[in-house]
């Protein structure tokens, strides 16, 4: 067990340093959600993009993610929404719809129970993003 100390160590400190939130990691997720979400979702993340009449569902507001989970930011739920393991009718197939632009380097997310949550690179400067813009009220 000795011998793989360090290598556990490192991992774990790794996983550790992806649960702060990285002010780079935020503007990524926010670039990409301005390239690859707005159309839909809207400039502000509320649902009224130019697209969005055209989906068989509205788009949710996502500034009221953690509003609608009781304070708490859905990070595993929309995580499996983003990435296509939950997929969303609205979307009409599988999420993402932007295939090989969200299939970048690993990175972690950790639920607020401490969960890790295994995604894209991509996405989780995405869900960064989408938690810093959480309205209460």
């Amino acid at each position: 067990m000795r011998p793989f100390l360090p290598i556990i160590l490192l991992i774990a400190g790794a996983a550790q340093a992806q649960d702060v939130e990285d002010p780079l990691s935020i503007e990524a997720g926010h670039d990409l959600y301005m390239v690859f979400c707005q159309s839909c979702h809207g400039p502000e993340a509320r649902g009224d993009g130019p697209f969005a009449e055209m989906l068989k569902r509205a788009p949710p507001d996502l500034t009221r993610l953690s509003e609608q989970n009781g304070g708490s930011f859905p990070i595993a739920s929309a995580t499996r929404q983003i990435d296509g393991r939950d997929p969303l009718p609205g979307h009409g197939g599988d999420m993402p719809v932007f295939g090989p632009v969200f299939d970048t380097d690993f990175g972690t997310l950790s639920t607020q129970s401490g969960q890790p949550v295994l995604t894209s690179q991509s996405i989780t400067d995405l869900i960064h993003w989408l938690e810093t813009i959480q309205v209460t009220g």
